[in-house]
């Protein structure tokens, strides 16, 4: 069968740095094509060549058997092609119909057509399992909520070629299923799809052929069944990756028959009757000094409000807070001083400021430490001796100079950053969530690592996060929301992914 897409020998390189090396693969009508490779392998800049974003150093691309040299997106669209990029390309100020035809309103004699405009995406939300009214801001959306608008707005014209940049990453257990089911349902109307995702699971249940990257090269491809997730992570990490988990001497609690002694374990974020209506209700737990405690739930629980709320982000109407003793209260600056920390789920819009340096994004929280009284002048060999201790704790690339955009970086390298910007500071409670969305094998179990040097160290560790297994593998204990309650709690002996996932769903 000839491929609908066809990579010959496509090369590209950066300030004379070769991100990608003779990659050849096709992809052929009504198949989907696993495409994975830890960040910074290439699949990013593959795709936007793809998407004519940027132009091949050498080799050539075909689709449908013809010439495929896009100039911008628009060519690609024109094509055939649709795009769900990892990072959400939505206007937040603008209704859910309007977002998805935002290029294509239907028109008459110059005019929107208003009715016709929602009656059509009303049918591509039902799609997408997307209940949501048509005329819903984008800006009141939860993260993966709005994958799953990107998703809706890909198949608002006929693309035959569909990519998914890491669709899942925000998607609880259900909603990940709905999507799975779309994507072969789209296979079987004939369409073919490129799927790239680091949950190799995922990639191995529904690819038909597997293509494997590192350091910009094919190292890997032919059908998904002649691959397994170990041989997937040796290809692309270059060694073997004995376990996805690092061990750790797991925390006795006070309530375990035996307990650590001070000051590990004892009580550290203490959270009593927490309210906010329509938001939380009657949220109580502890999180001790020591203790990975992770938050389950599906999406729009209220997991990341209840984060918000705890960093002083948003408000609460009813209960208490306190941390290491005294009160929980104020702005965020206030909070950060007594030592919280939140690693917010979108990095780009939240966590990062993309077109300053690395540096500059690292020293964000910390850089006051380093001014001298009463000019604030910065004392800047302290600060970077900070930072490159800071680098090489979270294992940035060397390559990476401290003068780089970070807009530059891999999402794995952003996202180091972020973590590293709130290690600097040293925090009694680490508010992580989503912490290793759209990270690679590699880089999740570094991070993980580091998750597990700060509890150790006496720090609490609070990790929200869509997958289970991220969960069960990471924490001490889970507690599990629904409707913005709590509604399930399992120490580690009692980690059950069937019972998890019961106290999570609706009744």
């Amino acid at each position: 069968m000839s491929p609908l897409l066809q990579f010959e020998s496509v090369g590209k390189a950066f300030l004379g740095v070769d991100v990608l090396k003779a990659v050849s693969f096709g992809v052929a009508p009504g198949r989907i094509v696993g495409l994975v490779g830890e960040n910074g392998a290439g699949k990013s800049t593959l795709m936007n060549l793809l998407g004519g974003n940027l132009r091949p150093d050498t080799g050539s691309m075909q689709f449908q058997g013809a010439p495929y040299a896009p100039r911008d997106s628009r060519d690609a669209r024109r094509a055939g092609i649709g795009f769900v990029h990892q990072e959400l390309n939505l206007f937040t100020n603008l209704d859910l119909a309007e977002n998805l035809f935002l290029s294509d309103f239907p028109t008459r004699g110059g005019l929107i057509r208003r009715r016709e405009l929602h009656r059509r995406a009303s049918a591509l939300l039902q799609r997408v399992g997307l209940g949501l009214p048509t005329t819903t801001v984008v800006s009141r959306l939860s993260t993966g909520e709005r994958q799953l608008l990107e998703v809706a707005r890909a198949l608002s014209f006929d693309a035959r070629l569909l990519i998914l940049d890491e669709p899942t990453t925000s998607l609880s257990v259900p909603e990940r299923e709905r999507l799975f089911a779309l994507v072969r349902q789209l296979r079987a109307e004939g369409r073919s799809l490129i799927y790239i995702s680091h949950t190799l699971g995922d990639v191995l249940d529904l690819a038909d052929e597997l293509v494997v990257l590192r350091d910009g090269a094919v190292v890997g491809q032919g059908p998904a069944c002649q691959f397994s997730s170990d041989r997937l992570v040796a290809l692309m990490v270059g060694r073997e990756l004995k376990q996805l988990f690092p061990q750790r001497q797991r925390p006795r609690l006070p309530n375990s028959a035996e307990c650590l002694a001070a000051p590990a374990g004892l009580p550290l974020l203490e959270v009593r009757g927490l309210g906010q209506p329509g938001v939380v209700q009657d949220i109580s737990f502890t999180l001790h000094r020591g203790e990975v405690l992770g938050v389950s739930g599906l999406m729009g629980a209220g997991r990341t409000e209840l984060a918000r709320i705890l960093f002083g982000l948003d408000p609460h109407a009813a209960g208490t807070m306190t941390l290491a003793g005294p009160p929980l209260t104020g702005p965020p600056r206030e909070r950060i001083r007594r030592g919280l920390a939140l690693l917010t789920e979108s990095r780009r819009d939240d966590g990062l400021c993309l077109e300053a340096s690395v540096a500059d994004n690292l020293a964000l929280v910390t850089v006051g430490r380093h001014a001298r009284s009463p000019l604030g002048l910065l004392r800047f060999a302290g600060l970077r001796a900070a930072l490159g201790k800071v680098r090489a704790a979270v294992r940035l690339q060397p390559r990476l100079t401290d003068e780089q955009a970070v807009q530059t970086l891999s999402g794995g390298n952003q996202q180091k950053v972020v973590l590293a910007k709130w290690l600097l500071a040293e925090p009694q409670v680490l508010l992580l969530d989503e912490p290793t969305r759209g990270i690679d094998v590699g880089a999740k179990f570094e991070i993980y690592q580091l998750i597990h040097q700060l509890a150790d160290r006496g720090a609490g560790v609070v990790v929200i996060s869509s997958e289970l297994e991220e969960l069960t593998g990471l924490c001490d204990r889970i507690l599990v929301m629904n409707r913005g309650r709590i509604t399930g709690e399992f120490s580690r002996d009692n980690f059950d992914s069937a019972r998890i996932l019961q106290a999570a769903l609706p009744t």
